[in-house]
């Protein structure tokens, strides 16, 4: 075939959809390392915010959680505590800042136990005790659940009396604290309407944490809570119901 005719072809085939060229990989420089940013095609950057929640258990621990709290305001960026009860309670103001600064607050048991089995009475004293405590700090009674370890029954759903929020990404930085290993986990499983699961008491996290963030950022991402995630997928949240993502 002479060239001339080829090239035409391949012009035809392109403007026609049947041939599409690889898409080049994008990358992204972040102010806490360089952190390989999901690879995108360039019809998904044109298909507009795409949106994601972060979250965060354990807490709150006053050096950490206040150093993460200082940068998400510098990037505005919001994001949801399910907060043990006993760390509430020495932290009352941290958790108030959390809550005047648009953060969702929830519920992560009084001292981190597991729900599973519990009779009424000890289910009250980890649920309801945070539940009220949390309610005094803030004048609001809002507070959505997430068990310790991800772990329920059909017990923890029926005494609930909240949603209970899991999630779809779990880089287990809790295990090696290694924040360069957490956030290149987490951009390679980012997409749309996920619910990314850390821990805001280690430093180690809020470093990757931060990375995930400007690195999505460049990407098109918009972070929000977990009310905000699921009313923009028009998902009504209900107490009782387990909810791990908001995937459209």
């Amino acid at each position: 075939m002479k060239t001339g005719k080829w090239w035409l072809l391949l012009a035809l085939a392109l403007a026609a959809g049947l041939l599409r060229l690889p898409p080049a990989a994008v990358e992204a420089d972040t102010s806490l390392g360089n952190v390989p940013a999901p690879q995108e095609s360039p019809a998904a950057v044109q298909q507009g915010p795409r949106y994601i929640a972060l979250t965060f258990d354990d807490g709150p621990r006053r050096s950490t959680t206040t150093r993460l709290l200082d940068a998400l305001a510098e990037r505005g960026v919001k994001a949801t505590f399910f907060l043990v009860g006993a760390q509430a309670e020495a932290n009352p103001d941290v958790v108030q800042r959390m809550d005047r600064e648009g953060h969702q607050i929830g519920i992560h048991t009084y001292d981190h136990v597991l729900l599973t089995g519990l009779n009424g009475a000890d289910f009250a004293a980890q649920v309801e005790r945070s539940r009220t405590l949390l309610k005094q700090i803030l004048g609001h009674n809002d507070f959505l659940l997430r068990p310790p370890y991800g772990i329920l029954d059909e017990g923890v759903k029926s005494r609930a009396g909240c949603p209970i929020i899991l999630w779809s990404i779990d880089p287990e930085d809790w295990k090696d604290r290694n924040a360069q290993r957490e956030a290149e986990l987490i951009l390679s499983q980012a997409r749309d309407g996920s619910i990314i699961l850390m821990h805001d008491i280690f430093p180690e996290s809020v470093d990757a944490a931060l990375q995930v963030v400007d690195a999505l950022h460049q990407q098109g991402y918009l972070f929000c809570t977990i009310e905000e995630l699921f009313d923009l997928r028009g998902i009504p949240l209900e107490a009782g119901q387990v909810y791990c993502d908001a995937y459209p």
